[in-house]
């Protein structure tokens, strides 16, 4: 083969092995581009089914860590919020006030928090399908209330603690929590839960970039006021559920 055979040859299976690489690197670091911008100054309640067309809402708040900002969007019980890009300043979030979807949502730059969850009813579901949160610098999802929070299809970067069951709220509730499919880069906790009240964490399906990622803390919750104390982390089988075959490093 000539010194330009062979430079061909070379090309081209580079290119091949491009095509096959590069696709699935692109879709875990995906990020959509809005469709618009909405400028919002007071909080929207979004009714039972809210589509947002992944235009871009921003405005409340002051786009700090500040506790006690107003949502951007209020979910009632039995709602759904759809296809949102969420950008700074977005105060706290989204509140789900009872069992909720949160589909396709994005944060550019989580504020207080992308989302809580507050529902008093054990059997309270609220699902996070699809979607991404960049810069939660302390938590993403704060779980206020009772229930079951589902994570699923979701990346998150730069940020603390993707989830956090409330360690010190007024009303201690047992809470528990389902990632399935997420990708964490940057990220220094997936789930901080409270053993002494039950609270479960399961995960599958996770990949996360970088060995410093902690799957899942444990906590002792306190009366409000007080501050949670840390006791541990890692699978127990008992509150951490998952096992080495359920996480991906890269």
């Amino acid at each position: 083969m000539t010194p330009r055979g062979r430079r061909a040859a070379v090309t081209l299976a580079a290119m091949a092995l491009a095509t096959i690489v590069t696709p699935r690197a692109a879709q875990a670091a995906d990020w959509p581009t809005d469709t618009g911008s909405v400028h919002i100054t007071q909080t929207r309640n979004t009714g039972s089914f809210f589509d947002g067309g992944m235009k871009r809402y921003y405005g409340i708040g002051d786009g700090g860590q500040g506790e006690d900002q107003d949502p951007m969007f209020v979910v009632p019980n039995g709602g759904t919020i759809q296809n949102v890009i969420i950008d700074a300043p977005a105060g706290d979030g989204v509140h789900c006030e009872g069992s909720c979807t949160i589909r396709n949502v994005w944060w550019n730059d989580v504020g207080e928090d992308a989302a809580t969850f507050k529902s008093s009813s054990s059997s309270a579901t609220y699902l996070v399908d699809g979607g991404g949160a960049k810069s939660g610098s302390d938590k993403v999802f704060q779980h206020n209330g009772a229930g079951t929070v589902t994570i699923r299809n979701f990346q998150v970067h730069g940020s603390g603690k993707l989830y956090r069951a409330c360690g010190n709220c007024s009303t201690s509730y047992k809470r528990h929590v389902v990632m399935d499919n997420v990708t964490a880069r940057t990220t220094k906790v997936l789930a901080g839960i409270n053993t002494n009240w039950g609270d479960t964490a399961r995960f599958t399906r996770i990949t996360v970039y970088g060995s410093s990622t902690t799957i899942c803390e444990k906590y002792r919750g306190v009366p409000k006021g007080s501050e949670p104390v840390k006791i541990g982390s890692g699978a127990d089988g008992v509150n951490c559920l998952y096992s080495s075959s359920d996480i991906t490093i890269r």
